[in-house]
């Protein structure tokens, strides 16, 4: 199975439409895509579709899956921030994210600039990373029930400005702790982690989200992978998706989830 379930078009902050995605899809030789369009935000996010748009990325998602049916299967998914605003509900699969942390009665952008970023960790923390990174691990825990979601997208997303830590040191005692006390309330809430490239394919990082030994340690919770390309444009469908599958198999992986008619199943990898 070749299937990106974590894409976006330019119903919300992606490049393409929907139909050039699913044209590049079946060039290469992709057996089903998921679209997961940003579905509305409390926060003020300018990546996410508007309540209004939301009829018409059902509707358009619904007429791609009858006009390729044979070609490629296709789903229709949504994006849910942790603090998410109605969007419809009835979807094929839910990924739920964190991209904002509330602090202080602001929104605080976890991954939309390094210069956001780095103003509100000087802003509202004092110049304390951890602390930061406390209050978004906490949030991510509770993704589950706050989403309704299948998958938790991007586990380790604060990480996207800090190739070769350079911002803060994810292996210092404070990042541990946080990170793996949410995977620890992540575990037996039957939802699985993505292995991300979205933030290879901008330019951002060499290697994908999570890190190696949260992987493995989602491997010893015996939290499910599946395999996504974030991808905001038609020609990111599959980045790095060969290095994201040896990753999981260096990291005791054997088997990814896959969606299917029948929902999601196991295969190996």
């Amino acid at each position: 199975m070749i299937q990106n379930l974590h894409t976006h078009t330019a119903f919300c902050d992606g490049k393409n439409t929907p139909e050039e995605m699913v044209r590049a899809a079946i060039g290469l030789g992709m057996n089903s895509l998921g679209f997961s369009g940003h579905g509305p935000s409390l926060a003020p996010d300018g990546a996410a579709m508007l309540p209004e748009a939301m009829p018409a990325y059902r509707a358009e998602v619904l007429r791609l899956r009858e006009k390729y049916a044979g070609w490629l299967d296709i789903f229709l998914g949504i994006e849910r921030d942790y603090f998410w605003a109605p969007d419809g509900g009835d979807w094929d699969y839910v990924i739920g994210s964190v991209h904002f942390v509330e602090k202080e009665g602001a929104w605080l952008g976890v991954d939309h600039s390094p210069e956001m970023f780095l103003r509100n960790v000087e802003q509202h923390y004092s110049g304390d990373f951890y602390a930061f990174v406390r209050d978004y691990y906490h949030l991510v825990g509770e993704v589950p029930e706050k989403t309704g979601c299948q998958i938790v997208g991007h586990f380790d997303l604060i990480t996207k400005f800090n190739e070769g830590d350079r911002l803060f040191d994810a292996s210092d005692p404070r990042y541990v702790s946080a990170a793996l006390e949410a995977l620890d309330r992540l575990t037996g809430k039957g939802v699985i982690c993505e292995i991300n490239t979205g933030a290879m394919s901008r330019g951002y990082r060499s290697t994908p989200y999570p890190a190696p030994w949260l992987l493995q340690a989602m491997r010893e919770r015996n939290i499910p992978i599946c395999i996504t390309g974030d991808s905001h444009s038609a020609d990111s469908l599959l980045h790095a998706f060969p290095m994201a599958t040896e990753l999981a198999r260096d990291c005791g992986c054997r088997e990814q989830m896959v969606l299917t008619s029948r929902g999601f199943v196991p295969e190996a990898l």
